[in-house]
């Protein structure tokens, strides 16, 4: 996506955050002891306890700055080249800013717990050029479906959003890559690159007798949820840790039989990074166990890329038995999509809200 919403309960308290920390102009805006990060606000890079922590292990400073689009993220390495040691982004904007000589090729053996990354998000394609890697695989999750606790009949596949048993009760992601996504899985295609766009707007299109909300964020999906107005929904898998874990509702997380569309996101290194080898070791700091522990148990978090800190949550950890690593073998992922491409995703969303408007 990734969604800046996806992001809402984490980024509580940050809105205050959402100015740039640093004033950065054209010029190389770091010292030697300064690691600067460029990221979505209170999303992980800026608890202070662990920028505190990695201070005094390695005398580094961390210092960010903050986007509130994926737009703005890559404007702001445009603009200011040699100004960021580090960036957050999403594995589907890797190819663009690749492609724009953003970024330069990171060395996973620099990153000792790199060698802990599940292999599935090692060798995820749009992380990577012509043999070469840019990125530090860093957290990744889930969007499929969330349903109220003992439903019948149980829900196993995107079908239930055209199930007569479920009419008037489901809710929906307003997004047009997800639902374009959700039409091409259950239409057995590519969901990055479907073939047959009146398949997709046809299996969506079936679902109108059971849509009961369009939302668009995690708080009208709580909301409505606790009111009782529907029973299974397009929903995040983060998200539904939270709803169950901190709000108390009775649902439950599932990947249907068609999988779940993932998504990925990356540390890499900008293009004339200062500081190189901070950058490193601060991406390193955020890939290990300790650090991901308290993320995920004090603050919630997405699933680490690190194999090793996800087994390192309790056993009963909600957030570990959602982000079952075994996910990962049958998740789509979400890739790169050429302007034209997702273009036509909005346009086909467009015309199936239209008909369910009728």
């Amino acid at each position: 996506m990734a969604h800046p919403t996806r992001r809402t309960i984490l980024t509580t308290g940050a809105a205050a955050l959402a100015a740039p920390a640093l004033l950065l102009s054209g010029r190389r805006a770091a010292a030697a002891g300064q690691v600067t990060v460029l990221n979505w606000a209170g999303y992980g890079t800026d608890e202070a306890w662990a920028i505190e922590a990695f201070r005094e292990a390695t005398g580094f400073e961390v210092v960010h700055d903050y986007f509130s689009s994926e737009a703005e993220m890559l404007t702001k390495l445009r603009t200011n080249p040699g100004a960021y040691d580090l960036v957050a982004m999403n594995s589907a904007r890797f190819p663009e800013a690749i492609a724009d000589g953003l970024l330069q090729a990171v060395d996973l053996s620099a990153v000792p717990n790199a060698a802990e990354i599940d292999p599935q998000l090692q060798k995820l394609a749009d992380f990577g050029q012509d043999g070469t890697n840019y990125a530090v695989p860093w957290v990744w999750g889930m969007t499929a479906i969330a349903a109220r606790e003992g439903l019948t009949p149980a829900v196993d596949s995107y079908a239930v959003f055209a199930d007569p048993a479920y009419a008037n009760r489901t809710a929906f992601n307003d997004d047009p890559v997800i639902a374009i996504g959700v039409g091409a899985l259950l239409t057995g295609q590519d969901m990055n690159d479907p073939a047959d766009f009146d398949a997709v707007a046809g299996v969506l299109k079936s679902f109108k007798p059971n849509i009961r909300l369009l939302w668009q964020s995690e708080d009208q999906w709580n909301k409505s949820f606790a009111a009782g107005e529907f029973d299974v929904g397009i929903y995040w898998s983060g998200s539904t840790v939270r709803s169950k874990r901190n709000s108390g509702l009775p649902v439950e997380f599932i990947v249907p039989k068609e999988g779940a569309i993932g998504w990925v996101d990356g540390l890499a290194m900008p293009a004339g990074a200062p500081n190189p080898e901070a950058a490193l070791r601060f991406a390193d700091w955020m890939v290990d166990p300790d650090f991901y522990l308290r993320w995920a148990t004090e603050v919630g978090a997405p699933a680490s890329a690190n194999a090793r800190a996800i087994a390192a949550l309790p056993a009963d950890d909600l957030s570990r038995k959602v982000h079952d690593p075994a996910h990962l073998a049958t998740i789509s992922f979400m890739a790169a999509l050429p302007d034209e491409r997702r273009q036509r995703f909005s346009d086909v969303w467009q015309e199936v809200k239209a008909h369910y408007a009728l």
